[in-house]
């Protein structure tokens, strides 16, 4: 009787440990699907992929052409003047001073027959006097000083998207920080018009380096820009002064057209102005004007749509610019 009891006692007892042991494990076989609900598993079904889709979208067709023309409108390497430091060498250069004034007798496309065989015969000096035959326009202002009307000017080119190059003088880069940055925030070019506007030509070389140094190095330290475009005070310049420019890296650049605009007191009328910007238009033109002048601040806007109207294009000066050299 006593074994039977015993037997009874031990069946009850390994029943309720092993019920026990089965709700023990119940938790650890239970917990396992909500931690597979919080682990990686999900993760690829989260919105990753569209974000790494997306940039595929930025280079869209519509986009490409402006990022290409970005591209064309870079300029010239920046120029290096204290990298000449020797001049003996230039004697046996001549150092004639020679004028510039592309008047005179025209070819069948109207273009000046002295700006083309200036071109042929200093265009090794990485000097342009008029761009290749193209219908193409590289507009230029000089500025010597602020009268009122180079904002307007800009006002202008900003409507109708034309780029220009403004060549600047020391007093210019001294006293007009606002319009300077204004022309680099807008997207035009700096050129180099020296310091003081010497006559090149007349000024020792070792003076010639420094006068283009300086205002090198002022507008490099004052507008984080670094000029590559150079324009001899009065268009005189020797042939030592050419080789000077070239060794310094500026691309010294002249015009194929001007007129007498900048008599501040003595203003052109501007139909007559305007009349004659636009007869003496041709192909690869390098216009010269000066900020000065009211008379191209009113007519500005009528001499882009008019020389557009005839085909012309408005060009950056930049390191797509062919000389008619190589026309």
């Amino acid at each position: 009787m006593k074994r039977i009891i015993a037997l009874l006692l031990s069946l009850l007892l390994c029943t309720s440990i092993c019920g026990c042991a089965a709700r023990s494990m119940e938790p650890i076989t239970e917990t396992p699907p909500p931690v597979e609900e919080a682990t990686p598993q999900e993760a690829p079904v989260a919105p990753i992929p569209e974000a790494v889709t997306e940039p595929e979208e930025v280079p869209s067709p519509e986009k490409l052409p402006e990022e290409v023309e970005n591209i064309l409108e870079r300029p010239f390497e920046p120029a290096n003047p204290a990298a000449v430091t020797e001049f003996s060498a230039y004697s046996s250069l001549s150092g004639e001073k020679l004028g510039w004034g592309p008047g005179g007798p025209v070819d069948e496309l109207n273009r000046s027959q002295g700006a083309l065989s200036y071109q042929n015969k200093y265009g090794h000096y990485d000097a342009d006097f008029i761009g290749r035959n193209s219908k193409k326009i590289y507009l230029t202002f000089d500025q010597g000083y602020e009268n009122g009307y180079t904002a307007p000017i800009l006002d202008t080119l900003k409507e109708k998207e034309v780029p220009a190059v403004f060549f600047l003088t020391g007093h210019y880069v001294n006293t007009q920080p606002e319009l300077i940055q204004r022309m680099i925030d807008e997207g035009h070019i700096l050129g180099n018009h020296s310091q003081n506007h010497p006559s090149f030509p007349d000024t020792p070389l070792e003076q010639c380096k420094a006068e283009v140094e300086e205002i090198h190095n002022s507008v490099k330290e004052q507008f984080d820009y670094e000029m590559s475009l150079f324009r001899f005070p009065a268009g005189e310049f020797s042939e030592q002064t050419l080789k000077l420019m070239q060794d310094m890296g500026y691309r010294s650049v002249f015009w194929s057209f001007a007129y007498r605009d900048w008599e501040v007191d003595n203003q052109p009328d501007p139909a007559e102005a305007l009349s004659t910007v636009v007869s003496k238009a041709h192909p690869g033109a390098i216009i010269l004007m000066h900020s000065v002048s009211a008379t191209n601040a009113e007519i500005l806007g009528d001499v882009i749509d008019q020389l557009r109207a005839e085909g012309y294009e408005f060009v950056a000066f930049n390191e797509n610019f062919d000389s008619a050299e190589a026309a």
